[in-house]
C-alpha cells in the first residue's frame, strides 16, 4: 500500500502507513527501504539517508537498500560514505544467490528456511566461509552459541584473513562467557591494524568482559582521542566504570555521550540503568524532544521509553511512568514470539518427565562434585543480593548468569538441527547414566575459568528454575536457592527493566503474572519430587531479618558463619547485572511495597498471577 501511495505521489500518506507496519514490525527491513523511497522522492534527503541505514541494519540483504543508500549519500556530498555503501552492495552482489537469499530469510527472522538452504549450499561447498558464518548467525539467533562457535573457528582457520568473520568469532565467544579467548582473538584482530578505532574499541569491550578495566579505559580512550564525541564509545566507557563501581565516571561518560548525539537512547537508558541515578528537570525535557523524533531508530526508540519511564517515576508521575514503561515493552513485544501458553506447556512437561520415579531410578548418577550453588527464580527477584551476600564468603566465588545449563537443554531440545525443538524435556528420560556424568564433569571444567579458587562458586542464571531436573540428575550434591520476591513487586520490576535478552515473558503484564505462577507451580513440583533439595528464600525476609537469612544460607550451603556476609555491600567485586549500584548499599525497604504507586494499572497483571497466587500473598 505503501508503494502505492509513493507512486501516487500521496507521500504523508504512505508514511503513515509505513509507521503502522513499522508498529507492528519494527525491524522490518523493507518498511525502513520504502519509508528512504518515500522521503527521497518527497524530497527530505537526510531523513532518506536515515531510513536506508536502518533498512540496512535491519536486513543487510536488500541491496536495493544499500544502492539507494550510496546515491543518497553522494547526493549529499559524503563521498567517503557512499564508497563504503558502494563496497557493501558489490559485496553483496559477488555473493552466490542462495547465500543472498539466506541473509534476506534471516534479516525477515525466518530462520528454519534459512537453515534449510544454507544446509544445502553447505553440502555442495563445505568449505564456503560466508555460508559458515551465515549457519552461525542462525545459531546465535537461536542460542545454539556452542554450534556457532565450532562453526566459526573452521571458518577463520579456512579465511585467517576475514574480518567478518574474526568479529562474529570475537562476539560469540564473549556471548559464551569465554573473555579471555574472546579478548585474545580480538587483540590478534588489533595487532593486524593498530590504528584502526574499530579494533581498538572491539579489544576495548573484550578487556571490559575480561575484566582488565584499566586496559579497557585505556582503549577507549584511544578511540575518543581519534573520534572525539563518539557515542557508543562513550556508552561502553561508562558500562565499564558502572561495573568498577565508579559512579561518577559512568554518568559523566553517559552524559558526555549524550551531548555528542542527543538521539542516543543507550545513554538515557545507561543513566536510568544505574537506579540510584535522578535525572533533572532539563533531561527530562530532552527526553521528550527525541522521543518525537521521526527518525529516531528502534532500539534508540526503546531505550528512551524506558529511561522516560523512570523519569517520570523520580517525580512521582506514576500514570506517565507506566505509559512510558508500557510503550517501551509494547515495541519490544512487537518482535517477540514469545507465547506464555507455550511456556506453560514447558513446565508441563518437565513436570511430567521429572516425577519422582524419575528421581528415585537415578539416584547416584551424575558427577560428585559439591561445588556449584545455583541462584534461581525470576528476575528482579533478589538474587543479586543474595549472590552478593555468599560471595562475601571465604569459601565461595561469585561468578555471572553463567549460560551453560541453558545451552546444554538448548542442545538436547535441537538435536542435530538448529532450528528443530522438541526432544527436551522428554529425552532426558532416554539418555544412559554416563550421559548425566559427562554433563556434570562438563559443567565444572567449563565454568572453572569464573572461579577465583575457592571450594565453591555460585552461577547467578534465574531461568535455570527450568531446568532443576536437568541439573540435580548431572549434579546431584548442587546447592540450589530460590530467590523468590512478593508476585506484584517482582513482575512490575521485570516490566521496568529493560533487559538485554533472555527475558521476553517481561513485555506484557498478562505474560509477567502467567510466567509467575507458572513459576511458583514449578517449584513446588521440585519441592514435592525434591523434599529439601531446593531452599526458598524470601526477599522480603532478607529485608526484615537480615542475620537470620544470612545464617539460614549459610547453614543450607555447609558454610560457617562469617561476618562479612552481613557487611556485604562492603565486598569489593565486579557486578555485572541491573542491581549493580543497588547491591553496594546496606539493606533498603523502599522497594518492598512500590508497586502500590502503580496499581490502578496493574489489573491485568493481577488477573493473571491467578486466584491461588493472588491468595497466598493476600492480593486483592
Amino acid at each position: 500500500k505503501a508503494v502505492c501511495l509513493r507512486y501516487l505521489q500521496r507521500f504523508g500518506e504512505g508514511l503513515e502507513c509505513l509507521q503502522a507496519l513499522k508498529r507492528l514490525r519494527p525491524e522490518h527491513g523493507r518498511a525502513h527501504q520504502e519509508e528512504g523511497h518515500t522521503l527521497r522522492d518527497s524530497g527530505q534527503l537526510a531523513g532518506a539517508v536515515a531510513a536506508y541505514r536502518r533498512a540496512c541494519q535491519c536486513n543487510p540483504a536488500l541491496t536495493g537498500a544499500w544502492k539507494s543508500l550510496a546515491a543518497a549519500l553522494e547526493q549529499t556530498g559524503a563521498e567517503g560514505e557512499a564508497a563504503q555503501a558502494r563496497a557493501e552492495l558489490n559485496r553483496l552482489q559477488a555473493l552466490p544467490k542462495p547465500l543472498l537469499a539466506v541473509m534476506d530469510l534471516i534479516g525477515q527472522g525466518r530462520l528454519v528456511k534459512a537453515e534449510e538452504l544454507v544446509r544445502q549450499f553447505l553440502r555442495k561447498a563445505p568449505r564456503q566461509v560466508e555460508a559458515m558464518r551465515l549457519l552461525a548467525d542462525i545459531g546465535v539467533k537461536l542460542g545454539a552459541l556452542d554450534d556457532a562457535e565450532y562453526l566459526l573457528e573452521s571458518a577463520a582457520e579456512f579465511a585467517p584473513d576475514n574480518v567478518r568473520v574474526r568479529v562474529d568469532y570475537i562476539q560469540t565467544l564473549r556471548k559464551r562467557q569465554k573473555f579471555a579467548a574472546a579478548r585474545a582473538q580480538a587483540k590478534r584482530l588489533l595487532d593486524s591494524a593498530p590504528d584502526n578505532p574499530s579494533f581498538q574499541s572491539l579489544y576495548a569491550v573484550e578487556s571490559m568482559y575480561a575484566g582488565d578495566f584499566n586496559e579497557a579505559l585505556a582503549y577507549f580512550n584511544k578511540v575518543l582521542a581519534r573520534l572525539p564525541g563518539d557515542a557508543n564509545t562513550l556508552t561502553s566507557k561508562g558500562h565499564a566504570c558502572k561495573t568498577m563501581g565508579d559512579f561518577q565516571g559512568a554518568v559523566a561518560a553517559y552524559r558526555e555521550a549524550i551531548a555528542s548525539q542527543p538521539s542516543h537512547g543507550e545513554a538515557y537508558y545507561s543513566l536510568a540503568n544505574l537506579k540510584t541515578y535522578s535525572f533533572a528537570e532539563a533531561e527530562a525535557k530532552a527526553m521528550q524532544q527525541q522521543a518525537g523524533n521521526a527518525n529516531l531508530s528502534y532500539m534508540d526508540r526503546v531505550h528512551l521509553a524506558f529511561a522516560q519511564g523512570k523519569a517520570a517515576e523520580d517525580r512521582q508521575d506514576y500514570a506517565a511512568a507506566f505509559r512510558h514503561y508500557a510503550e517501551g515493552n509494547q515495541l519490544k513485544k512487537a518482535q517477540s514470539r514469545y507465547t506464555a501458553e507455550a511456556i506453560s506447556k514447558e513446565f508441563d512437561q518437565q513436570i511430567a518427565v521429572c516425577d519422582a520415579g524419575f528421581f528415585k531410578e537415578r539416584q547416584g548418577w551424575g558427577h560428585p562434585a559439591p561445588d556449584p550453588i545455583f541462584i534461581v527464580g525470576l528476575p528482579r527477584a533478589g538474587s543479586t543480593l543474595i549472590e552478593q551476600i555468599l560471595a562475601s564468603h571465604s569459601q565461595v566465588d561469585g561468578t555471572l548468569e553463567l549460560p551453560n545449563i541453558l545451552a546444554l537443554a538448548g542442545r538436547l531440545r535441537r538435536g542435530e538441527r538448529l532450528t528443530a525443538e522438541g526432544k527436551y524435556p522428554a529425552i532426558l528420560r532416554d539418555l544412559p547414566r554416563e550421559d548425566f556424568a559427562r554433563f556434570g564433569e562438563g559443567f565444572i571444567k567449563d565454568t572453572r575459568i569464573h572461579r577465583a579458587g575457592a571450594p565453591f562458586f555460585i552461577d547467578k542464571m534465574p531461568n535455570n528454575f527450568r531446568h532443576i531436573g536437568l541439573i540435580k540428575t548431572m549434579l546431584p550434591n548442587a546447592k540450589i536457592i530460590d530467590a523468590r520476591r512478593h508476585p506484584m513487586a517482582c513482575c512490575l520490576s521485570g516490566f521496568r527493566q529493560l533487559f538485554a535478552e533472555g527475558q521476553e515473558f517481561t513485555y506484557a503484564l498478562a505474560d509477567l503474572g502467567a510466567y509467575y505462577r507458572d513459576y511458583v507451580r514449578l517449584m513446588g513440583h521440585w519441592n514435592a519430587v525434591l523434599p529439601g533439595a531446593v531452599l526458598t528464600v524470601h526477599h522480603e525476609e532478607v529485608v526484615d531479618d537480615l542475620e537470620g537469612q544470612v545464617r539460614r544460607l549459610l547453614d543450607y550451603c555447609g558454610l560457617a558463619f562469617e561476618e562479612t556476609c552481613l557487611n556485604y555491600h562492603e565486598t569489593e567485586r565486579l557486578v555485572r547485572t541491573p542491581s549493580s549500584e543497588q547491591v553496594r548499599q546496606p539493606i533498603f525497604r523502599s522497594s518492598l511495597e512500590f508497586w502500590k504507586d502503580f496499581e490502578p494499572w496493574l489489573g491485568e497483571l493481577k488477573e493473571a498471577l491467578g486466584e491461588e497466587v493472588r491468595e497466598a500473598y493476600g492480593i486483592e
